[in-house]
C-alpha cells in the first residue's frame, strides 16, 4: 500500500509530529510504501534546523531527518507556511536577502502542487492534527 501523509499541528505543542512519524515508521517497518510526507501550518517548523530540543527529549527535526534520509522519503514544507514562520532553505533566503538558511537538509519547500500530486497517487492519506 502506498501512502502519504500529511501533518499539521506544532511539534512543540502537539502529539501530531510525533504520532506521524511512528506511524510512518510502522508502515514502512511493515513493508508499506511511503510516497510523501507533507508538512502544513505549524507543523513545518519540523525542519527548521535552529530548533533546539531539551536534552530529555527526543529531537523531533533530527528523527524526521534521520527516517526521511534512511527510507528515502519525500519530505515536503509547505513554502507558504515555512515562510511565514521563519523556515527557509538556501535559494528564499537568497531570494529574500536573508542572513542564512535553517531548513534541514533532506526537506524540501515547496507548494500544494507537491500534496495534490501525493493524493493523487497514493492509496491512502492520513492526517495528523488540526
Amino acid at each position: 500500500m502506498k501512502y502519504s501523509l500529511l501533518v499539521l499541528g506544532s511539534p512543540q505543542s502537539t502529539p501530531a509530529v510525533r504520532s506521524a512519524l511512528r506511524f510512518a515508521e510502522a508502515a514502512v517497518a511493515s513493508g508499506h510504501e511511503l510516497f510523501r510526507v507533507f508538512f502544513f501550518h505549524d507543523a513545518v517548523t519540523t525542519g527548521n534546523g535552529y530548533t533546539v530540543t531539551p536534552q530529555d527529549q527526543e529531537s523531533l527535526p533530527q528523527a524526521w531527518q534521520t527516517f526521511g534520509q534512511a527510507h528515502n522519503v519525500d519530505m515536503v514544507l509547505c513554502i507558504s507556511s515555512a515562510l511565514r514562520r521563519g523556515v527557509v532553505n538556501t535559494r528564499e533566503s537568497d531570494r529574500y536577502k536573508l542572513q542564512g538558511a535553517n531548513a534541514l537538509e533532506g526537506f524540501d519547500l515547496s507548494g500544494l502542487g507537491q500534496w495534490v500530486e501525493a493524493m493523487l497517487v497514493s492509496d491512502r492519506i492520513v492526517t495528523f492534527g488540526g
